[in-house]
Formats: C-alpha cells, sequence, structure tokens
C-alpha cells in the first residue's frame, strides 16, 4: 500500500509575488518538479527537502534560474 504524508505550503511566485498554496509529498525526500502559478499561471520550478523529522524545507524560482 501507497502512503503520502501530503503537506501544505505557502509560496511566493518569483515572477508576480503573489502567495501561492502548494501541496508537498514529504514521503519523497528531495524532489524537483514544476507547478503553475496559481495566479500568473508561469511555470515556478519548486525545490524540496524533507528532513528526517518529516518537514518540507521548500524553495521557489523561475524557470530559466539555475
Amino acid at each position: 500500500m501507497l502512503r503520502f504524508n501530503m503537506e501544505s505550503v505557502n509560496i511566493i511566485c518569483p515572477y508576480c509575488g503573489e502567495h501561492n498554496e502548494i501541496l508537498v509529498d514529504c514521503s519523497v525526500s528531495r524532489q524537483i518538479y514544476i507547478e503553475d502559478c496559481q495566479v500568473c499561471c508561469k511555470p515556478i520550478t519548486v525545490h524540496v527537502i524533507v528532513d528526517e523529522d518529516g518537514l518540507p524545507s521548500v524553495q521557489v524560482s523561475t524557470e530559466d534560474e539555475v
């Protein structure tokens, strides 16, 4: 059986500066994925690291930032 530990995280869009709420799957320790801004629809690159306690650390950037 698959278990997903989803955590709600608030981020700020690096394009328009608006607040967005995303769900992070904390069962995966390191992730990089693209999620569209809920306001301006531009692609946000989401970097997630989940610590030993299961708490996510999230950083976001524009699609062309390294």
